[in-house]
């Protein structure tokens, strides 16, 4: 249905149609998923948000929606096929995307309001994801607010994960093992919730 390729920035979808059809059926329909999601960033109006691994861009809209025409939404993605395809979808003028590097971003520190990370964490080298979690600290300005999201290995979608995940490190998929990677970064107020049918969230908070 998507492809995954190998390559040095770490695992990459290069296939933005058959993914979004996956997903799409996967959770049931993405827009309720997503503006959970959303909502779960504390995104508001006025806000400048960064989706980090957008993919074909759902989640940039939903985000969009949130910030109003007052903010705005900037989606990055390693995978320029996913860029492309989210920049001729785009239905509104509040969002833009661009190539982007989860552990290397080309962007001005403290630029955004809110940082959100979605199904991608286990897609980048195990080496880097450090390096990640970093950047998502540099780019967010204090109070600012981070969401990491992945699967989660419960109910019937568990087996689904499962599966999937043998494309990677199984455990990289839990996205609770990064709470120790955020407080070491200097994040407080870490929280995990599960949306469902099978999403665990993990929020955190730059200090003002």
């Amino acid at each position: 249905m998507f492809r995954i390729e190998q390559e040095a920035t770490g695992l990459l979808i290069t296939n933005p149609r058959g993914y979004r059809l996956f997903t799409t059926v996967f959770f049931g329909g993405r827009r309720r998923h997503d503006a959970a999601l959303a909502a779960a960033s504390g995104a508001a109006a006025g806000h400048r948000v960064l989706d980090i691994a957008c993919g074909p861009g759902a989640l940039v809209h939903a985000l969009a929606e949130r910030v109003g025409p007052g903010g705005e939404v900037l989606g990055v993605d390693a995978a320029p096929t996913m860029v492309e395809y989210a920049r001729a979808h785009s239905r509104r003028s509040n969002c833009r995307f661009q190539y982007g590097v989860a552990q290397s971003l080309d962007l001005p520190d403290c630029a955004f309001d809110v940082v959100t990370c979605t199904f991608a964490m286990h897609h980048i080298p195990e080496g880097d994801r450090g390096a990640a979690v970093a950047e998502m600290w540099r780019v967010l300005r204090p109070g600012g607010s981070l969401l990491l999201a992945d699967l989660a290995n419960v109910g019937l979608h568990g087996l689904l994960t499962r599966l999937l995940s043998r494309h990677m490190d199984p455990e990289s998929v839990d996205i609770r093992r990064y709470r120790d990677a955020l407080v070491s970064n200097g994040f407080e107020s870490v929280e995990t919730a599960l949306i469902r049918p099978a999403t665990r969230v993990l929020t955190a908070v730059k200090p003002a």
